[in-house]
C-alpha cells in the first residue's frame, strides 16, 4: 500500500539532514579570508597548462567561445573584447521551479521552466572601453591559466600594451576583473549590470522569482590613478591608469528542506553589495594572491604527462591545435593531457561549496539551457563526478554528497507519496512502498521532472559509496548511511520473486522499468536495474558493518542479494542481454550503455578470470555493437569500457573522437574546449558531463583500482607509450599512486596509504601484494614486474 510518510518524520529526516549540512558554506556572510603574505603565488603559468587564444568570443557565440571562470558557486562567461567585455554570470542556486510534486495524468512528473524548475543566468556585466575597438588593436591575445585560475587577455594599442585578468575568488566570495597598462595608456568606458529576468540596469539590483527564491548582485570599481564614479545605472571611469571592477551575487537558498530551500533571514542584494565593497577595499594584487593560494589549495599534487609533443603543436593556438590533431591525425600528447588538466579546472570552478554540476555545469548563455540545465540520474550527473577522485579532487565531490543528503527528505517524502500512484507505469505491483527514489530529473527543491526512474537511488548510491571508497572517510559513511540505507528499503518493497523458464529456479527481479533510454517501457528485470541493485546491496552490507549499525537488516539484505537474478548472455544476438530476453528490443548503437553498467562504472564484469568468461565476451560484443561515434558523453563511457576491457586502442580512439573540432553545432570540442552535443543539424548544444568523463577515461586507462587491488597501465595506448607520469592519482582502497613509465612498462610505482594497508599491484599478469601503513609509503620499481 502507499504510505505517505508522516510530516512530523519529514521534518525529523530534515533536521537530522541539517546537521549533517551544518557545514556547507553558502551566498553568506564570512569572515575576511586570510591572506597570502609573499607574492610568490602570482607568477606565470606552466605553458603545458596554459591555453590560449588569438580572438575574443562573439558576443552571441558565447556558450562556444567564451572563457569559464567560477569559484564553485558563482561563474562567468568571459568574451575578451578589447573594448566591449562581456560577462554571463551564473549563480548555482538560481533555480526557477519547485518541488513539483503534482503528478501528470500518466502519473509521471511535469516537467517545464515553471513547474520544475530551470537553472538561470544572474546577469550581464559589460565594461566598454569605446577607443578600444578591436580593429584598433594588434598582437590580441587571451589565455586561460588552469594552474592559477586566470583569464589573462593582452593587446597593443597606440604603442600601449594593455592587459587584463579575470578570476573568480572563492575566498572573497566575487569576480574580479583588473586592468592594466605600460607605457603611459589610460581607461576610459562604462561599467553596466543588468538582470536577466526583467531588472533595469543597476549598479546593484534585488529581485524574486514567483516561487519565492530571492537573488539580488551588485558591482563596484576603484583606481588608484583616474576617476571612477556612480553615473545613473552604471559606473563611469576617466583617466585610469588601472582599474578593478568586482562583481558578485546570489540568491537565499538553502540546503534544508526543513526551511523550504531558503534563508529567509538572508537579503542577497545587501550581502551581495557587503561582498564586493569589501573586496574592492584591497589591492588588485592582494586579491589575486588570494585567489591563486586557494585555487592551488583546492588543485592539490595530482600531475599527468603523456609525453612530448613536437615544437609545430606547440607554436599553435588552442583551436588551431584542435583542429591541426584531427585533420592530421598525428597524436599531440601535451593538448591530450591538457584536455584533462581542463577538467580539472571546471570541477576546481564549479563544485565547492554549493550545489553540485548539472548539465552545464555553472555556464550558461541565456535563460533557456537544454534539459533546464538539470541534474540528469541516468548517467548525466553520475558522470560529472567520475573524474573527481580519480584526479585528485576529493574535495569537490563533497557538492554532490551535500546535495543528495540536502535533497533525501523530499526525495523519501515524494516516494512514500507518489510513487505507487494507480497511474505511474512503474509503480510496485507488490503494492508495497518504503524509502525513496528519483526521477529522471532532478530539481534542487526536492523535486522530480520527466518520468520516475526506480533505479536511480542505487546509481546515485553507488557513486557516494565509490567516493568513500577512495577516501575512506568515515564522516562520509556515516553522512550517507541513511541514503544507502533507504534505497535498500525502497528495493526491498519492489522485487518481485519469479522463476526462470525451464527451471524451478527462483529468483528476485526488478518491477517494471525502461532500461534508459530505449526499448519497451515495462520491461521487468532490465539488466540495468539488476545490476545497480546488487552493486548496491553489496556496498550497503559494508557499510552497515563498517558502521556497526542494522544488523537485522543487514542480514536480510544479504538473503535479497543472494536471490538476485544476473544478466546471462543472449543466445540469439551473443551480446549481454539488455532486457530479461534473447532478443534486441532497442537500438543496437543506442548512446546509452545501461546494460554495461557492471563493467563500469561497476566492476563485476572484469577480464580477470573472475567472470566467466562468456560474460566478459557478451559485454565486449553488445559494446562493439554500440559502435565508435556517439555524442561526447557517450564516447566518454564508452572509452572506460574499453578500458576495463584493457584495450588500448578503442578507449584511446574515443578521446581523440571527443577532441576532433565541433563545427556547425556538431558533436566534439568547441572553441573553448566544452563538449557540444549535436541536438540535430545546425543545432549544437554545451553539456558538461563529455569534459569530466573524457579525463575519467584518460586516468582509466593509465591505473585502474578496486578495493585491494592496483593494476598499472591497464589500456595504455602507442600514442603515450613512450614515456609518462600520473602523480598524486588516488587510488580506491585508501591509496594515492606516482606512476612513471618509458616505453609502455613502468619504471617506478609510489604507493602511499590514505588510509588503506593491503593492496596487490599488478602489471601484465605479474602481480605482488603490498602492505603500506596509513600515512607511509613504498616504490616499487620496473624490476619487480618482471615474470
Amino acid at each position: 500500500m502507499n504510505t505517505p510518510l508522516p510530516r512530523r518524520d519529514v521534518l525529523a529526516l530534515a533536521t537530522a539532514t541539517g546537521a549533517a549540512l551544518a557545514t556547507l558554506p553558502a551566498f553568506t556572510a564570512s569572515a575576511a579570508p586570510q591572506r597570502p603574505a609573499t607574492a610568490e603565488t602570482v607568477q606565470g603559468a606552466d605553458p603545458r597548462h596554459e591555453l590560449w587564444w588569438q580572438a575574443p568570443a562573439d558576443d552571441h557565440s558565447m556558450i562556444e567561445q567564451g572563457l569559464p571562470v567560477g569559484n564553485g558557486r558563482l561563474g562567468a562567461l568571459a568574451g575578451n573584447d578589447p573594448g566591449h567585455e562581456l560577462l554571463l554570470l551564473t549563480d548555482a542556486t538560481l533555480w526557477t521551479g519547485g518541488l513539483n510534486d503534482i503528478l501528470d495524468s500518466d502519473g509521471q512528473f511535469p516537467y517545464g521552466r515553471d513547474d520544475f524548475g530551470s537553472l538561470t543566468l544572474l546577469a550581464r556585466l559589460t565594461v566598454d572601453i569605446p577607443d578600444h575597438d578591436l580593429g584598433a588593436v594588434s598582437g590580441y591575445r587571451r589565455t586561460l591559466d588552469l594552474e592559477r585560475g586566470v583569464v589573462t587577455t593582452s593587446y597593443i594599442r597606440s604603442g600601449v600594451t594593455y592587459r587584463r585578468q579575470i578570476f573568480a575568488s572563492r575566498p572573497d566570495d566575487v569576480i574580479v576583473l583588473h586592468f592594466t597598462q605600460s607605457g603611459g595608456g589610460r581607461y576610459t568606458g562604462t561599467v553596466t549590470l543588468a538582470g536577466t529576468h526583467g531588472e533595469d540596469p543597476a549598479v546593484s539590483f534585488g529581485a524574486a522569482f514567483p516561487n519565492g527564491l530571492r537573488y539580488g548582485a551588485a558591482v563596484t570599481a576603484r583606481s588608484t590613478a583616474g576617476r571612477v564614479t556612480v553615473d545613473g545605472d552604471h559606473l563611469s571611469f576617466s583617466g585610469c591608469k588601472d582599474l578593478t571592477v568586482v562583481v558578485g551575487g546570489g540568491t537565499d537558498y538553502a540546503p534544508d528542506a526543513a526551511r523550504n530551500y531558503r534563508d529567509p533571514s538572508l537579503d542577497p542584494r545587501k550581502l551581495a553589495r557587503a561582498k564586493v565593497r569589501d573586496a574592492v577595499a584591497h589591492a588588485a594584487d592582494t586579491l589575486l594572491r588570494t585567489h591563486v593560494a586557494d585555487h592551488r589549495a583546492a588543485s592539490g599534487a595530482f600531475g599527468l604527462t603523456l609525453g612530448a609533443s613536437t615544437p609545430e603543436q606547440r607554436s599553435l593556438d588552442t583551436w588551431e591545435r584542435i583542429r591541426a590533431r584531427a585533420r592530421d591525425g598525428e597524436p599531440d600528447p601535451e593538448l591530450e593531457a591538457a584536455y584533462v588538466h581542463f577538467g580539472r579546472y571546471l570541477m576546481i570552478s564549479g563544485s565547492r561549496g554549493s550545489l553540485p554540476m548539472g548539465l552545464q555545469g555553472l555556464w550558461l548563455d541565456g535563460n533557456d539551457p537544454a534539459w533546464m540545465g538539470d541534474y540528469h540520474t541516468d548517467i548525466n550527473i553520475q558522470m560529472n563526478y567520475w573524474m573527481a577522485d580519480r584526479v585528485g579532487l576529493s574535495g569537490c565531490f563533497e557538492a554532490f554528497t551535500d546535495y543528495c543528503v540536502a535533497q533525501l527528505p523530499s526525495w523519501t517524502d515524494l516516494t512514500r507519496r507518489l510513487f505507487n500512484d494507480p497511474r505511474n507505469r512503474y509503480r510496485n505491483s507488490t503494492g508495497k512502498n518504503a524509502g525513496w527514489t528519483v526521477a529522471i530529473s532532478t530539481n534542487p527543491y526536492g523535486g522530480g521532472g520527466w518520468w520516475w526512474h526506480p533505479a536511480g537511488n542505487a546509481w546515485l548510491c553507488n557513486t557516494l559509496w565509490e567516493h568513500y571508497e577512495y577516501t575512506l572517510s568515515r564522516s562520509h559513511l556515516e553522512k550517507i548511511y541513511p541514503l544507502l540505507k533507504g534505497a535498500c528499503e525502497f528495493w526491498e518493497a519492489r522485487l518481485l520473486t519469479t522463476t526462470l523458464p525451464g527451471t524451478t529456479r527462483e529468483v528476485l527481479i526488478a518491477d517494471s522499468d525502461w532500461s534508459p533510454e530505449q526499448g519497451p517501457l515495462d520491461a521487468k528485470g532490465i539488466t540495468y536495474a539488476q545490476e545497480l541493485v546488487h552493486a548496491l546491496f553489496g556496498n550497503y552490507l559494508m557499510a552497515a558493518a563498517a558502521l556497526k549499525r542494522d544488523g537485522g537488516f543487514a542480514q536480510t539484505v544479504a538473503g535479497l542479494r543472494k536471490r538476485l537474478y544476473l544478466p546471462q548472455v543472449s543466445p540469439t544476438t551473443g551480446w549481454l542481454e539488455e532486457w530479461m530476453s534473447p532478443d534486441n528490443l532497442g537500438e543496437t548503437t543506442h548512446r546509452h550503455l545501461s546494460p554495461l553498467v557492471g563493467l563500469f562504472p561497476g566492476d563485476r564484469i572484469r577480464p580477470d578470470g573472475s567472470t566467466p568468461a562468456g560474460i566478459v565476451a557478451g559485454a565486449t560484443a553488445l559494446l562493439t555493437a554500440r559502435g565508435m561515434n556517439s555524442f561526447g558523453w557517450a564516447n566518454a563511457w564508452r572509452s572506460l569500457c574499453w578500458a576495463r576491457l584493457k584495450h588500448a586502442d578503442n578507449a584511446y580512439q574515443l578521446i581523440v573522437n571527443n577532441l576532433r573540432p565541433s563545427t556547425g553545432g556538431g558533436n566534439g570540442t568547441a572553441f573553448n574546449l566544452f563538449d557540444i552535443y549535436e541536438l540535430g543539424p545546425g543545432d549544437g548544444i554545451f553539456q558538461i558531463d563529455a569534459n569530466f568523463g573524457t579525463p575519467a577515461a584518460v586516468t582509466e586507462m593509465l591505473l585502474y583500482s578496486r578495493p585491494g587491488h592496483l593494476e598499472l597501465l591497464p589500456a595504455l595506448p602507442d600514442a603515450w607509450a613512450a614515456s609518462g607520469s600520473l602523480t598524486g592519482a588516488p587510488a580506491r582502497g585508501g591509496f594515492v599512486v606516482d606512476l612513471r613509465w618509458t616505453d609502455g612498462r613502468p619504471t617506478e610505482v609510489r604507493i602511499r596509504s590514505v588510509g588503506g594497508r593491503s593492496t596487490t599491484v599488478a602489471y601484465r599478469g605479474a602481480s605482488r601484494t603490498v602492505i603500506v601503513e596509513p600515512g607511509a609509503s613504498m616504490i616499487l620499481k620496473g624490476k619487480d614486474f618482471v615474470r
